[in-house]
């Protein structure tokens, strides 16, 4: 890449408006701003006419700061949201999910008819079990789904679902278990990868044996490995939901009934229990949906290439495109299972018209070579979308390039577990986007970017990310520990919600996030973010993925320690590295200036990584600081951080 095209992706006054013909077909008309803006709280009660209410509300919000109700004299159900209606709209032969499994040519077919079928079966197999109304139930799962039925299942019962990422350890599973009192699993026998077999139901067995409150555990069929039986608890899928009628009347429940717990990770403190009621969520996921991914349900094809694990599984793989009636894409497999090219075969096969992944595997992508999106016909794709951390300017045009044939509009997405649905993002076809830039909130959301005292700062100015006013999907607060919540979410700036997210606005008015704020150096005096830097970093041609961590310096306060992966091939892998790790710090140098040159570069054949992808920024900075580790369960693999820390005592990537 020349280093005049890569100036050109790094300048931030670059826009890409909408053609006009997406411009003319978009959900969202440029009003939808003011409408929303002159009363935000009628606004989010129009939205809430996407769903099917068994009683509508005639109370929209109640705000006891912190503590939010949404539509709260409503009654409805989840399930029958995403499911009945659809089927009693005559659309029960409308595909709900292709699911693809990690192996070459297994797939799945389910219509919506199928799908409720699926739902009604296990919803009465779970009332056999015992599982009833306010129950917690745990899901440790695969991406199969029998997931997805599981817990539309539980909520149809009004029940909510703690799922637990099925990569979590034993102990992780215990620990969500016990916090939220489930007394039910749902699990498999295992699951695949590349491949492999990965049994889960050990995990389950091994986490029981401190939750003595667990009463029934019921196990899908995936791999056939040999498992371990507790008789009167543990139930085969395949023998009880089966035998079940296919026919189940739904209940139907306030809108503040609970019905998602779901554990943040990646610190060494307990794991807060976030949980999202009914009526609130639903209405704002099925909104965020419909505008932010322009989702025409006659003709799209949905692919939210991420694990029901997560939140954004939550949100964008259930119910947010269910709500909306879409058919989705739903893979099993990690992106290389049968071979580097195999998302670009899946969209080719499916011909996905959106695609929805984070930035860490857009990077991991890039670095596999833009050959192989480019020998597969990807014409079929008309959205782009990004999630989970900021994503660097040059990753952006490599998307927007090689996958979306410089022809898709890229929405560039912010969000949190805490937050439920996106709240930060490109409007396709009325926003002009900008490489890497979030650019502005959401209708109806209010978001400011405020500096130490919390006063709103100017265009060109950085500062702290905050919420103004609540939202609908906003979290309820920490499960069983109400004064937590507003001390972790609402004591650093009274009466405004901070997460711990750093924005900057640019000349524009246009947002960047630049990540967690204890991810902000002070470098001699002068506030960088680690973000800017590893977008430096990512932003030279040699380098594929970028860590950078701010370390103590007894002369600077803190200095800057990058981890840096090179690319695989090309003629600057093959230099020394010495030579390597000096024009990397004259890079950053040119970037953003040479304040920012790191102290000290590591090169890595592989970054620490949570099983969802996220790089353990925590870890490394506990490395650089020559600290004790902290908890690496949730790693794909431990080992990773102690072969760093090795390297780290090497004089290699040291400043002379």
């Amino acid at each position: 890449m020349s280093e005049a095209k890569l100036e050109a992706w790094l300048d931030e006054t670059r826009s890409f408006a909408p053609s006009p013909a997406f411009a003319k077909q978009a959900n969202a008309q440029p009003s939808i701003y003011a409408d929303a803006a002159a009363d935000p709280v009628s606004w989010w009660r129009k939205e809430a006419g996407r769903l099917l209410w068994e009683k509508e509300p005639t109370n929209t919000l109640e705000w006891d700061l912190p503590f939010a109700k949404w539509f709260s004299d409503g009654t409805l159900n989840a399930s029958v949201n995403c499911v009945d209606r659809h089927v009693a709209a005559g659309k029960g032969d409308k595909v709900a999910y292709y699911w693809v499994g990690d192996a070459e040519g297994e797939s799945r077919t389910i219509t919506y008819g199928e799908l409720q079928v699926m739902v009604n079966k296990a919803t009465n197999a779970l009332i056999e079990m015992g599982v009833k109304k306010d129950d917690r139930v745990a899901v440790y799962m695969p991406m199969i789904p029998e997931a997805v039925v599981a817990m539309l299942a539980i909520v149809r019962l009004g029940a909510a679902h703690s799922v637990v990422f099925a990569g979590f350890s034993a102990d992780a599973l215990s620990s969500r278990i016990l916090d939220s009192d489930c007394t039910y699993v749902v699990t498999a026998d295992g699951a695949f990868r590349r491949g492999a077999a990965s049994p889960l139901k050990p995990a389950v067995d091994e986490a029981l044996q401190t939750c003595p409150n667990v009463k029934g555990v019921l196990v899908v069929r995936r791999t056939g490995g040999e498992v371990e039986w507790t008789e009167g608890r543990d139930h085969w899928w395949h023998e009880i939901v089966e035998r079940q009628s296919d026919e189940h009347t739904p209940e139907f429940f306030p809108s503040e009934q609970t019905m998602i717990i779901m554990y943040t990770s990646g610190t060494t403190a307990k794991p807060k229990g976030i949980f999202h009621t009914t009526g609130g969520y639903l209405t704002q996921v099925a909104s965020t949906y419909n505008y932010v991914f322009d989702v025409k349900p006659e003709t799209d094809i949905c692919w939210t290439a991420a694990d029901i694990g997560w939140i954004t599984g939550h949100s964008y793989i259930i119910y947010g495109p269910l709500i909306n009636g879409v058919t989705q894409i739903m893979y099993e497999g990690v992106p290389d299972s049968g071979g580097k090219d195999r998302w670009w075969r899946i969209i080719e096969q499916f011909k996905a018209t959106i695609l929805y992944t984070a930035p860490t595997t857009i990077r991991t992508l890039m670095k596999w070579g833009h050959d192989l999106p480019q020998a597969h016909d990807l014409s079929s794709l008309r959205l782009l979308g990004t999630v989970g951390e900021p994503i660097n300017p040059e990753a952006w045009m490599w998307y927007r390039e090689y996958v979306g044939g410089n022809r898709c509009p890229i929405v560039d997405t912010w969000w949190q577990t805490e937050t439920g649905a996106i709240l930060i993002s490109p409007l396709p076809g009325i926003t002009a986007t900008k490489p890497g830039a979030a650019m502005r909130a959401l209708p109806g959301v209010g978001v400011d970017v405020v500096d130490n005292d919390g006063n709103s700062v100017g265009n060109g100015e950085g500062g702290y990310l905050v919420i103004t006013h609540p939202w609908p999907s906003m979290t309820r607060g920490i499960y069983g520990d109400p004064e937590r919540f507003k001390e972790t979410y609402w004591t650093r700036f009274p009466g405004k919600y901070f997460a711990g997210d750093g924005a900057k606005r640019d000349d524009d008015g246009d947002l960047w996030l630049l990540g967690r704020i204890d991810d902000v150096m002070n470098i001699s005096g002068h506030r960088l973010s680690t973000t800017e830097v590893e977008h430096a970093l990512v932003g030279h041609p040699a380098v594929a993925e970028a860590a950078v961590v701010g370390a103590s310096d007894e002369t600077t306060g803190q200095a800057i320690v990058a981890f840096v992966t090179l690319k695989a091939s090309g003629a600057d892998a093959a230099k020394d590295q010495v030579v390597v790790i000096e024009e990397l710090r004259m890079h950053v140098a040119k970037v953003i200036s040479p304040i920012a040159k790191p102290r000290q570069i590591i090169l890595t054949p592989e970054l620490p990584k949570t099983r969802s992808g996220k790089i353990m920024r925590r870890l490394l900075r506990d490395v650089a600081e020559n600290r004790s580790l902290g908890d690496v369960t949730t790693l794909t693999d431990p080992t990773v951080v102690n072969m760093i820390a090795e390297l780290m005592g090497t004089e290699a990537g040291s400043e002379d």
